[in-house]
């Protein structure tokens, strides 16, 4: 593999990590934001819900931008928003700028999101063999390390500023000089550095009649292509449902550990790093079972485990059952996302990024469907019974795993090992 490839899979795995830290960071931090600007009970939810859909109108608004501009400059210029966003949310000591930050970084978001896993898939089509959960690997190391910080803020007593400065100070230029070697489309071996996709000319072995590489294939693809919704509708629903799971344990697994099964207050802030920990180790290995299994075999698998989790954590008698059911949660829900953003690239491989673009709107979706849902079945009926909403939601995911199956190998360019799983490769008539 060339070094260009190499070096822009590093660079975009530490966009994904550091991507990782400043959400994890925003999402623990929910209370100190809320008693820093004395945001009530009843506007909150408001402004939370804000966020992912500002999120899912960047996402839609890069699906225009990468017609134009590769998606590895969009990557470049929201990530440092998001830190700054981030920041300005911390340092602000009125309502109405932490609505303009919150607003800011929602945008951001969406753009950074929906950027980064075009450049994922891209460069899994250009290895020839899946390296998409490893991505999605650093932004759960992001995400440990930024819950992590966020503890110790809490712990001491640190402002929001004082927690968030010295993260921004460190990622921000350590993600402008990383973003040198971002890589758009299919590169080709032997691609020189200049057509990296950062600034550059197109890659080598950019799809023809493309945007200088994205994978796109432009306008034209889209048009005359191939990105029909019904095709993508399976994977919608199943990046809903993920997410409808991960925003269950990231809204309610502390609340439902201290208040259903009594534990301590310190426990309760557990759940999301074990969590977080889980998906680090099933994505540091999912890559090995999709190349050895097949997409599909491990999306089913991951959806089985995941149901158990929501399972377990319904009918705990304790904390410590609670915790090995949202363990069980991580390693299950960790697969889903990143081989359903595969699977697009895979179905639509000449106008792939359009259908991340699209798809990734539905992560929004998830989030902004998951927490109300859980809340409003908790408060009706019990928040045990609600556990079991998005363990029906995930069991519905087997359903639809056929939209997961490779098709025959096809590369015949020298990157693929004999019998490996095809993983869908860009810009060559599939």
């Amino acid at each position: 593999m060339t070094e260009v490839l190499r070096r822009g899979r590093a660079s975009l795995a530490f966009a994904f990590f550091a991507q990782g830290v400043a959400f994890a960071l925003l999402v623990t931090r929910i209370p100190a934001v809320q008693d820093r600007y004395g945001v009530s009970d009843a506007l909150l939810p408001v402004v939370l819900a804000a966020v992912p859909i500002l999120a899912g109108v960047g996402s839609v608004t890069t699906e225009r931008l990468v017609r134009r501009v590769r998606p590895s400059r969009v990557l470049r210029w929201s990530q440092p928003l998001v830190l700054l966003a981030l920041l300005g949310v911390g340092a602000g000591d009125r309502i109405a700028g932490m609505a303009v930050a919150l607003g800011v970084f929602g945008l951001a978001v969406g753009a950074l999101d929906a950027s980064m896993n075009m450049l994922g898939v891209s460069l899994q089509h250009s290895y020839g063999r899946s390296i998409m959960l490893s991505f999605h690997a650093a932004f759960s190391l992001g995400g440990i390390l930024g819950a992590s910080l966020a503890w110790a803020g809490a712990h001491w007593h640190l402002a929001l500023w004082a927690s968030y400065l010295p993260v921004a100070a460190v990622l921000l230029p350590a993600a402008l000089v990383g973003s040198r070697w971002y890589v758009d489309g299919a590169a080709a071996p032997g691609a020189s550095p200049d057509g990296d996709g950062a600034d550059g000319a197109a890659s080598p072995g950019a799809a023809p009649g493309g945007d200088a590489g994205s994978g796109t294939g432009g306008d034209a693809a889209v048009g005359t292509g191939g990105l029909v919704f019904r095709a993508l509708l399976p994977l919608c629903l199943v990046m809903t449902f993920a997410y409808i799971g991960d925003s269950t344990v990231s809204n309610w697994s502390a609340k439902y550990l201290q208040d259903t099964l009594g534990s301590s207050e310190q426990l309760a802030t557990v759940p999301y790093n074990v969590y977080m920990i889980t998906t680090l180790l099933g994505r540091s290995l999912g890559d090995l079972g999709v190349r050895r299994f097949g997409a599909a075999a491990v999306v089913r698998l991951g959806a089985l485990v995941a149901a158990l989790g929501f399972a377990v954590v319904a009918a705990a008698p304790g904390a410590g059952a609670g915790m090995l059911g949202f363990t069980l949660i991580g390693l299950g829900l960790c697969v889903l996302v990143p081989q359903t953003f595969a699977a697009a690239g895979r179905l639509f491989p000449g106008a792939s990024d359009a259908a991340i673009a699209r798809l990734n709107v539905f992560n929004y979706v998830g989030f902004l469907v998951g927490s109300p849902l859980v809340g409003a079945l908790g408060d009706a009926w019990s928040y045990r019974g609600a556990m079991l909403a998005p363990m029906a939601l995930v069991l519905v995911t087997l359903v639809y795993a056929p939209s997961f199956a490779a098709r025959p190998d096809r590369y015949g360019d020298g990157h693929e090992r004999p019998r490996a799983v095809d993983v869908g490769r860009a810009g060559n008539g599939l």
